[in-house]
């Protein structure tokens, strides 16, 4: 049988798209969708009581501003007191050494965020391995996040973040006034396989990051063998930030 040329490249065409599709389902099927997560390792943190190396290396990484003025300032990573960080786990009469130390906080990457829900422009959005994301051009500065995040882990620019810069970092790019801000896990250094600049700046290692879905991770280790505590998680948001205690 004699085929024409137009008939030839229409079905080589159909028979490449097919061997493309069946390569890349057959990619997605053995890699599976990854989902970070963090466990932060409270005794090993308080042992060096007022380390900030986890704050400055994140902070420095990422062009986040220092305002002067406490009530307009900006944090992607900071510490709090044990009762404010979890108040559903005080107890009186449990003596604890840590819990008289400031714990470390930050965005908790939840598998329910509120955020994402109440963002009018989706300028907040949940990537398919957890972590939730900002689009700082597509802020508008309504500040819903903030309002619907119980955990307090999004800042505002009231005014020009970049002056309020002590070392430019050229490789992020800074926020203008008006425009929400967190941690994004770093994912811009996961994408160079790289951990986040927190866990990697930690003197006493005590945070870990890795893939939930991955039982070989670090993190599936230390979830499986200590006991771990999240923050309200009487609310349904399901954090990705696991504290060890």
């Amino acid at each position: 049988m004699i085929i024409s040329r137009k008939t030839f490249l229409r079905l080589t065409g159909i028979s490449f798209v097919a061997a493309g599709v069946e390569r890349l389902s057959g990619g997605l099927a053995t890699a599976g969708p990854r989902r970070w997560a963090m466990t932060i390792d409270i005794p090993k943190c308080s042992e060096v009581a007022g380390c900030t190396e986890c704050v400055k290396a994140c902070h420095s990484v990422h062009n986040v501003p220092g305002f002067k003025d406490d009530a307009h300032q900006v944090n992607w990573i900071w510490k709090d007191s044990f009762e404010r960080a979890f108040p559903s786990e005080h107890n009186d009469y449990q003596a604890t050494p840590y819990k008289s130390r400031p714990v470390l906080l930050l965005c908790n990457h939840c598998d329910n965020p509120p955020c994402v829900r109440v963002c009018p422009t989706r300028a907040t959005w949940k990537r398919e391995d957890g972590i939730v994301m900002m689009d700082y051009h597509r802020c508008i500065g309504c500040r819903y996040c903030m309002a619907a995040c119980p955990y307090g882990s999004r800042g505002f620019n009231w005014s020009d973040p970049r002056p309020h810069i002590a070392r430019l970092n050229p490789d992020y790019p800074t926020r203008t006034k008006g425009v929400v801000e967190k941690c994004n896990f770093c994912e811009e250094r996961l994408a160079r396989e790289l951990a986040p600049a927190c866990v990697e700046a930690c003197p006493k290692k005590a945070m870990a990051f890795g893939d939930l879905n991955d039982p070989g991770s670090s993190v599936r280790a230390l979830l499986g063998s200590r006991y771990d505590i999240r923050r309200k998680p009487e609310l349904g948001t399901k954090p990705e930030v696991f504290y060890l205690v």
